[in-house]
């Protein structure tokens, strides 16, 4: 509580009254060290979700078409990535599948990377699926999130083009949310 009270600068009997109104609305809870959310804060996320989605998908639309490659919004939640919205490229034969509600851990695959590492686009292959491409960029500037874009393909993927491309659209999402 000494730490919480500093951090919000009020005094340690006013933090207490604070964590005691969350709990009694189930939006914290106090674990041992110190406090964390509640389930009563899911109710709160569940309109978030899709408002990201409907800002991302036509910055997505784009991406997907231009790159030719399946393009994809995740989030972090705890230590893991979740994809909340997908797109797949119109003008291919054939693409990767990638499904909205996917998860995978946050230190695997170029769309978690980017959440962690916090800067610049990020490149790998095969972290998720073998065989499988991907490049994501953080989604910056929009507090309280932790974010990327990113495509996936079984091809190639040119990483001097699609990384900064990948970057812009993170960027122009992070605008649009801002």
């Amino acid at each position: 509580m000494t730490e919480l009270a500093a951090a919000l600068d009020v005094s340690r009997p006013v933090a207490y009254r604070l964590v005691a109104t969350l709990e009694a609305h189930h939006l914290a809870r106090r674990v041992a060290g110190g406090v964390e959310l509640g389930v009563g804060a899911l109710h709160l996320a569940e309109g978030v979700l899709p408002l990201l989605r409907r800002a991302a998908l036509p910055a997505l639309r784009s991406l997907a078409d231009e790159v030719g490659a399946t393009s994809h919004l995740t989030v972090a939640e705890g230590d893991e990535a979740l994809a909340v919205a997908v797109v797949e490229p119109r003008f291919t034969d054939v693409h990767v599948a990638y499904r909205v509600g996917y998860r995978h851990p946050l230190d695997r695959g170029a769309a978690g990377e980017a959440i962690l590492r916090g800067a610049g686009w990020v490149a790998t292959k095969g972290k998720l699926q073998p065989g499988a491409f991907g490049v994501a960029a953080p989604v910056l500037g929009v507090p309280g999130l932790r974010a990327s874009v990113g495509v996936v393909s079984l091809d190639a993927l040119d990483q001097t083009i699609v990384g900064p491309r990948v970057e812009a659209t993170a960027a122009e999402l992070a605008q649009r949310l801002s």
